[in-house]
C-alpha cells in the first residue's frame, strides 16, 4: 500500500472522519437501502460484487469503532469506499495513482479469517459454501490488516460478496486471469518518457554487448537462444566465456553452461549456472563429470586459469527454509488488535531473533562477501551454482555486484542488475510469489526476491552515502511485486513471458501483448512522490573537468595473481610465447578448486578481509563491505512497522532528519541553477517557499506511508491489559529480566 493511509494500523479518528459504534448504530434508525459508492476503475477493471453497509474496524479492540462504507470485489482488487465525503485535508503526499489506502490488490492477498461467534477461523475455498462469517479479517502481503464486518449488509449481499472475494483472491486460477492482462488489452498506449541514464532490460544483443564493455569483460554474447532452441530457462541472449565450445552449449538443456554476470577491473570475473546432478542410475553421472570439467576448463581461460567454485546449497538454506523463517518473523507485524500488539511487544526482539529471519540475511551476506573477496583480493574467478540456478543464484550474484560496482547502487544500475540477474536471469517470480494460488506450486513459494532486498537494505543502513536510491524505493519496489500490472514480477522466465503475451494477443491486427514495466514509475506515482526515492545522502561523484590535466595512473598489475614461481628469472623475449602450454597446466592443476574451508576458517578470512578494509579511506565509489556482527542486523522498521501506529515516532525518527537534508539539498540545487540563469529573485522566492512546505508538516517515523497531521492521539498500552500484566509479574521486571525495551523499535 502506497499511501498516507493507515491501512491495517490502527486509524485514529482526525476531525474530518465520524468513527461510530455498534452502540450508537443500534440506538438510530439507519437507512434502509444506501447508496453504494465504487472506486474509479482502471482500464480493464471490471466490478463482480458489492455490498453496502460495511463497517471496517479500527484496530482499538475496546471501542470496536469504525467507518461505514461500501466493499467492492473487482478483477483488480478488494477496494473499500467510505460514505464519508472526502476532505481536502486528506490530500495524500504519496499518492499510489493505481490504487487507494483502501484498496488490496488480489495477489496483494496473503490470509483471509472469519470471525465467527468470537472466533477467529481460517478461511480456505472449501469453507464459503454455506455459511458466511459476520467478520472478515485480511492480511495483505504488504503487511496491513483490515477488518470488516458484515453484520449490517444483508444477508444475500454479504454471502456473495464473501464468496467473490475468497474465490478471486484465493483459489487456483489460470495465469489469464491475472488483472495484467486485462490492462494491458484496455490502457492506451502512452509515449515512452525518456529517462537519463535508463533502465537497461537486456532483451537485445546491445545491451549485453554494451554491458560487457562496461565491465570491460573478456567473453562472448550468445545469439544462439534467441528462438528458446538451446534451453527455455536461458534468455534469449547471455555471455558466457569463450573457450565454451558450440557443440556445448546444446547438452543438457543450458544445466552446467556458465552464464557470464559481471567482470572485476583485474579481469577475473563471476559466473552462475544450473548445476548438474553428480549421482545418476542411468548411467549420465560420468558424463555430467566429463561437462562440468570443460566448463571448468572454460571459466579458468577467463583469467590466469584461477577459478573457485561454490555450491550454494550446501551452505545456505534452502528455498522451504527461506518460506518457513518467513512465515514466522512476519506475524509479529500482523497485528489485528491494540492488545495483541503489546502482548507479543513483551518478547518482541527474542522471537524475532528465534524466526532465524535475520540470520538468513546474515548468512547471503557472508556469503557474498566470500565471493568478493575472491574477486578483489585473490583476483580469482568465481562460478556459483545451484539446482536451477535462478534463486540463491540471483541473490549472490546481485549482492556481489552491489558491493564491487558503484553503478549498480545508482537508481538506473540497479533497476538494470534486477533486469539482468532476476528478470533475464529466470527467477520464477510467479511459482515463489504464487500469484496464482495453484495447490501444487505452494511448495515452491518463497520470498527469495524480498530476501535480495532485505540484504540490500542492511548494506543502505550501514553505507548509505553509497546509494542514490533511498529506503522508500526498496519498500515501493517490494510492494510493486504484487500489484498484477507489471510484466516484470509475472512470469518465470522470459520464455514463459514471451509464449504467455504471444498466445493471449487479440485476433487482431495488434502484435504480441506488452505489459508495463514496474520501472515505468510515473503509472505509480506523480513527479514530486518519485522524489523521495532518491537519497539525499548520496555521495555524487564529482564530475572531472574535461580541461584538467589528468593524473598518472599505474595500471593493475594483474601478474600479482601468478604464482611466485613465475617470476623467479626475468621473462625473456619470447616468454609467453615458448612457455603457455606448461604455465597453463601448473596453473590449471593449482588453481582450478573448490571452497575447502570450514564455515569457521570463512568468517574468519571475511573478518579478516573487512578489517583489513576499514583501515582504508573512505570512498563510497569504491568497495563496500557489510558489517556481519549481531546488533548490525536490523529489522527493516519503514517496511515492516509503518502500519502500527503505536510504534510510532510523531515528529521524530530518522525520516524527520532525511526529510530536512532532501530540503536543504533541494533548496542548494536551486541556488545553483539560479546563479546559472541568473533569474529574477521573485522566482527563486516562489520556488524556495515550495521546497520547504513538506517542512511544516509534522511528519511521523513512518512517512511518507503515513503522516502525523491528522493524528491527535498519544499511543498508550490498555490500561486493562496493563493492570494484567502488573499483577502477573510486574511489567517492569519483566523488561528488566528480558533485557527488552518496550515498545522500543
Amino acid at each position: 500500500m502506497l499511501s498516507l493511509g493507515s491501512g491495517g494500523g490502527k486509524p485514529v479518528k482526525p476531525s474530518f472522519v465520524s468513527y461510530v459504534t455498534p452502540e450508537e448504530i443500534k440506538s438510530t434508525e439507519r437507512e434502509t437501502s444506501r447508496k453504494e459508492k465504487h472506486p474509479d476503475l482502471l482500464p480493464g477493471e471490471v466490478v463482480f460484487c458489492s455490498t453496502n453497509p460495511v463497517l471496517k474496524y479500527t484496530q482499538d479492540d475496546v471501542s470496536q469503532r469504525g467507518i461505514f462504507g461500501t466493499l467492492v470485489c473487482t478483477n483488480f482488487r478488494i477496494a473499500f469506499v467510505s460514505d464519508e465525503a472526502p476532505s481536502e485535508e486528506q490530500a495524500q503526499l504519496f499518492k499510489n495513482k493505481l490504487y487507494g489506502e483502501n484498496d488490496i490488490p488480489l495477489t496483494c492477498v496473503d490470509h483471509i479469517y472469519g470471525g465467527y461467534d468470537e472466533k477467529k477461523k481460517l478461511i480456505t475455498g472449501g469453507l464459503v459454501r454455506n455459511k458466511y462469517p459476520s467478520k472478515i479479517i485480511i492480511h495483505c502481503k504488504d503487511l496491513r490488516v483490515f477488518q470488516f464486518s458484515l453484520t449490517y449488509a444483508k444477508e444475500e449481499e454479504a454471502k456473495k460478496i464473501f464468496q467473490g472475494i475468497i474465490h478471486h483472491s484465493l483459489e487456483p486460477k489460470s495465469l489469464k486471469c491475472i488483472f495484467a492482462f486485462s490492462y494491458c488489452e484496455k490502457a492506451t498506449a502512452t509515449p515512452e518518457i525518456h529517462r537519463t541514464p535508463r533502465t537497461v532490460m537486456f532483451d537485445t544483443v546491445e545491451d549485453w554487448t554494451q554491458e560487457m564493455k562496461r565491465t570491460k569483460g573478456n567473453c562472448k554474447v550468445v545469439s544462439a537462444n534467441e528462438n528458446f532452441s538451446l534451453s527455455q530457462k536461458l534468455p534469449q541472449f547471455f555471455i558466457m566465456p569463450t573457450a565454451v565450445l558450440d557443440e556445448d552449449m546444446t547438452k543438457f538443456e543450458g544445466k552446467g553452461l556458465p552464464i557470464w554476470c559481471w567482470s572485476h577491473h583485474s579481469g577475473c570475473a563471476l559466473f552462475k549456472t544450473a548445476s548438474l546432478p553428480l549421482m545418476q542410475e542411468d548411467g549420465y553421472s560420468q558424463a555430467y563429470k566429463i561437462y562440468m570439467e570443460r566448463m571448468l576448463n572454460a571459466v579458468a581461460q577467463t583469467h590466469l586459469y584461477s577459478v573457485k567454485t561454490e555450491e550454494l546449497s550446501d551452505t545456505l538454506p534452502t528455498i522451504q527454509d527461506i518460506q518457513q523463517s518467513y512465515s514466522r518473523f512476519k506475524q509479529f507485524f500482523l497485528i489485528d488488535n491494540t492488545t495483541e500488539f503489546w502482548l507479543s511487544d513483551m518478547k518482541w526482539f527474542s522471537s524475532l531473533e528465534n524466526s532465524g529471519w535475520l540470520d538468513i540475511i546474515r548468512q547471503c551476506l557472508q556469503k557474498a562477501v566470500e565471493v568478493v573477496e575472491c574477486l578483489e583480493k585473490e583476483n580469482t574467478n568465481v562460478l556459483i551454482m545451484e539446482e536451477a540456478g535462478s534463486d540463491l543464484c540471483c541473490v549472490i550474484s546481485s549482492l556481489v555486484q552491489l558491493m564491487l560496482d558503484p553503478y549498480c547502487r545508482t537508481l538506473a544500475g540497479f533497476q538494470s542488475l534486477v533486469q539482468k540477474e532476476w528478470v533475464a536471469g529466470g527467477h520464477s517470480f510467479l511459482d515463489r510469489c504464487n500469484h496464482v494460488h495453484q495447490k501444487d506450486k505452494e511448495q515452491f513459494q518463497s520470498p527469495v526476491f524480498l530476501l535480495f532486498l532485505e540484504c540490500v537494505w542492511q548494506l543502505l543502513q550501514q553505507h548509505g552515502p553509497a546509494f542514490q536510491f533511498s529506503e522508500t524505493y526498496l519498500t515501493v519496489l517490494s510492494d510493486s511485486v504484487h500489484v498484477p500490472v507489471f510484466g516484470t514480477f509475472l512470469f518465470n522466465s522470459p520464455y514463459h513471458r514471451a509464449t504467455v503475451m504471444k498466445n493471449d494477443s487479440p485476433q487482431t491486427q495488434r502484435g504480441p501483448l506488452n505489459c508495463p514495466e514496474v520501472w515505468d514509475w510515473s503509472l505509480q506515482f506523480e513527479r514530486k512522490a518519485q522524489d523521495l526515492f532518491t537519497n539525499p545522502l548520496y555521495a555524487e561523484k564529482p564530475k572531472q573537468d574535461k580541461g584538467a590535466r589528468r593524473t598518472y595512473r599505474p595500471k593493475h598489475q594483474r601478474q600479482l595473481s601468478l604464482p611466485s614461481s613465475a617470476f623467479k628469472t626475468p621473462p625473456k623475449k619470447g616468454f609467453f610465447k615458448e612457455e603457455t602450454d606448461s604455465l597453463k597446466k601448473m596453473l590449471r592443476v593449482k588453481r582450478i578448486s573448490r571452497w575447502l574451508h570450514s564455515p569457521d576458517s570463512a568468517q574468519a578470512s571475511t573478518r579478516e578481509f573487512y578489517e583489513a578494509w576499514q583501515r582504508k579511506p573512505l570512498d563510497y565509489h569504491s568497495l563496500i563491505l557489510p558489517c556481519l556482527d549481531g546488533p548490525a542486523m536490523r529489522v527493516w522498521m519503514q517496511r515492516y512497522l509503518r502500519w502500527i501506529h503505536e510504534v510510532q515516532i510523531f515528529g521524530g525518527g530518522a525520516i524527520t532528519v532525511m526529510s530536512k537534508l532532501a530540503d536543504l539539498v533541494g533548496e542548494v540545487q536551486e541556488l545553483r541553477r539560479e546563479l546559472e540563469r541568473q533569474a529574477c529573485r521573485a522566482d527563486s522566492n516562489h520556488q524556495r517557499a515550495a521546497a520547504s512546505h513538506r517542512s511544516s508538516v509534522r511528519l511521523s517515523s513512518s512517512f511518507p506511508f503515513a503522516t502525523s497531521r491528522v493524528w491527535s492521539f498519544k499511543p498508550a498500552i490498555p490500561t486493562s491489559l496493563l493492570q494484567s500484566l502488573m499483577i502477573t509479574g510486574g511489567l517492569a521486571d519483566q523488561d528488566d529480566e528480558d533485557g527488552e525495551t518496550l515498545g522500543v523499535v
